[in-house]
């Protein structure tokens, strides 16, 4: 089976400014030869040589492409990054949620070779994201779970369980209907929210099953700030 990668790459990375006015944060170096990018693109044709892979793109759009030259990439334009957030990068994208296995990753994340071989690259018969129970911070995009199921996703929760981990895996039925909530919400002019936003209407609002796999313990790290980087770095330098 065929996994469609959609990467998301279009952020201005605000909250890293000024490291970010020159450069995407997702072109930071891991090593002479690595960006983050670069490493999460070869880490999934590492493992899956028919892997499809879509980058969205839009701060900084060409340094990306320029990047990723040679790496046998789909890229999609977001013009409009400058005053959307996620959701609207997956819209732009929205075709390729039409695939029978999808997997949507953040740009700015470095996953260790474990978590890439054992979730990222394997198809899923049923939607679920990855979270990490150790991780505690409040104003992270974090998660409320129960059973094998998640609840609520949200930066604004007091109580929590886990931190989201920048990834969401999704079977043919619940792409799909990804892909119609939003459809939706970009209609009601939605399009400032983070497009797992989408997925949290649709367990509030459908009924929708939304499954967690915890990698608690496993080494990964979102580029959110200068630590972050080292961290990921130090992932990089391991695998």
């Amino acid at each position: 089976m065929i996994i469609t990668y959609i990467i998301l790459a279009a952020g201005k990375g605000s909250n890293l400014q000024p490291l970010t006015l020159k450069y995407a944060k997702t072109s930071y170096k891991l090593d002479e030869d690595t960006t983050v990018l670069q490493r999460m693109v070869r880490s999934i044709r590492k493992t899956d040589k028919n892997a499809e892979i879509v980058v969205v793109v839009g701060y900084k759009a060409d340094d990306v492409r320029a990047e990723l030259d040679g790496e046998n990439v789909k890229f999609v334009m977001n013009p409009f990054y400058e005053v959307t957030n996620s959701i609207s990068s997956v819209w732009f994208a929205r075709d390729y949620l039409e695939r029978e296995n999808v997997a949507i990753v953040h740009g700015d994340v470095v996953f260790s070779d474990e978590i890439v071989r054992s979730y990222l690259t394997v198809p899923t018969d049923r939607p679920y994201v990855l979270v990490d129970s150790s991780y505690s911070c409040p104003g992270a995009y974090n998660t409320v779970v129960k059973d094998s199921q998640v609840l609520v996703m949200s930066k604004k929760l007091e109580k929590y369980s886990a931190k989201y981990c920048c990834m969401t895996k999704l079977d043919p039925v619940s792409s799909r209907l990804l892909k119609e909530e939003i459809d939706s919400m970009i209609n009601s002019n939605m399009y400032d929210q983070f497009f797992e936003d989408g997925l949290v209407q649709m367990i509030m609002f459908h009924d929708f099953q939304l499954f967690y796999e915890d990698i608690a313990g496993k080494k990964w790290s979102e580029v959110d700030t200068v630590n972050d980087l080292l961290t990921a770095q130090e992932i990089h330098r391991e695998n």
